[in-house]
């Protein structure tokens, strides 16, 4: 073996080079960025269950409404010069990017070389996952919000042969009869009927079949898994593990089904124990699961940093599970989920690494037919603002 001299640094090999040249850490950085993005990716459901557009060169983004028209019979000798009342109706919504999101950690060079796994690797996937789980609690939070609301394309007569005209809004669903309580959230045979009244409501106010999806808190998910071939659950294209594998393998009328621990759920995310649930607490469940909404205030006055109205706590004490079609709602990204890491003096200086994952994103709902929140109990929750109060800090 020939003898490697130790002060020509181009006989090394340098593992992190690309090709041998350049930086010597270019491939431990694009290993981490993929770790980041598959545990993002693996772990945020909504982002392609919308719709989504990347905003460049501005704040915000513009999605225009466009209301029906009539068809009436011509009159003969009669011009024709449009509809008498000026249809289609046209409206805007306009969605604002909140402000960075961020994800960090330091990594201490000394603790990457004592360490026996892949530091980074772990420290990235967590990252992902801290930013998926905002990502998807925005976007349900703007849904539900939707399914509350009126529609934003409306046209009103000014008198004669004028006529008022005004698109179909949200929906909200009980689940259950009656005054009802909490366990009915979980009551597979009430979720099922609640599901063909949700879509029934989509199909008689025009919405599309394609492209629903529901989203349930697990426990609900696994209760309609113990259904399958029975009470009206079909599913003929998947069974065993997949079926439970909980991806979104159930349909109920056309509908698939997700589950998720990011939805707003009786006032808490993804579940709640104790109360008139019926469900227990299973002890050890750390500060991560069953979290309350967060980002509360006046009207829903948010957090610093956001620029849209997401709600606040009180504001889905009773909501239970979405609902939608993929026109519900918009997200608008001026930064993509990605992955910064310092290096050169910065990394001599402090013998480490900052290791960011960022994105800067916002949500809203757009069309509120679109859109279906189920409820437990016979109180169905209200709705909030479809823009901040004059006085937040925020707006």
């Amino acid at each position: 073996m020939a003898f490697q001299s130790s002060t020509n640094p181009a006989q090394l090999t340098r593992q992190g080079q690309n090709n041998g040249t350049g930086d010597a850490r270019a491939l431990y950085l694009k290993l981490f960025s993929g770790e980041m993005f598959k545990g993002f990716q693996h772990n945020a459901i909504a982002r392609d269950l919308i719709m989504r557009r990347t905003l460049k060169n501005g704040k915000s983004l513009q999605f225009i409404y466009t209301g029906r028209t009539s068809a009436e019979y011509h009159t003969p000798g009669n011009s024709i010069l449009g509809d008498d009342n000026g249809r289609p109706p046209v409206a805007e919504k306009t969605i604002t990017c909140d402000d960075l999101l961020i994800s960090s950690a330091f990594v201490y060079e000394l603790d990457e070389v004592l360490s026996h796994y892949d530091l980074r690797s772990e420290i990235s996937r967590k990252i992902g996952y801290a930013l998926a789980e905002k990502y998807d609690r925005l976007i349900f939070r703007a849904i539900a919000k939707g399914a509350r609301l009126a529609s934003p394309v409306q046209s009103v007569g000014t008198g004669g042969s004028l006529v008022s005209t005004e698109e179909p809004g949200g929906t909200q669903i009980q689940v259950g009869t009656g005054t009802g309580d909490e366990s009915d959230a979980f009551n597979a045979t009430k979720l099922i009927t609640a599901f063909y009244d949700a879509a029934a409501a989509m199909d008689e106010k025009g919405v599309s079949g394609d492209g629903r999806v529901g989203v349930l808190n697990p426990r609900q998910y696994y209760s309609l898994i113990q259904e399958v071939g029975s009470n009206g659950l079909i599913n003929r294209d998947e069974t065993g593990t997949a079926l439970q594998s909980g991806q979104g393998v159930i349909e109920i009328a056309g509908i698939k089904i997700y589950k998720s621990m990011n939805i707003p759920f009786l006032g808490r995310y993804g579940t709640k124990y104790g109360g008139t649930t019926g469900k227990a607490d299973p002890g050890n469940t750390g500060d991560f699961v069953n979290p309350a909404i967060e980002d509360g205030g006046s009207d829903g006055g948010g957090a610093t940093g956001q620029h849209n109205n997401y709600g606040e706590a009180a504001a889905f004490d009773t909501s239970c599970g979405l609902i939608f079609q993929r026109e519900a709602a918009g997200c608008v990204e001026a930064i993509a989920p990605q992955v910064q890491v310092t290096s050169g003096d910065v990394s001599v200086i402090y013998q480490g690494d900052v290791i960011l994952g960022r994105l800067a994103m916002g949500a809203d709902f757009l069309n509120p037919a679109c859109a279906v929140e189920l409820h437990a109990t016979s109180t169905a929750p209200t709705a909030f603002g479809s823009t901040y109060p004059a006085n937040n800090s925020a707006a």
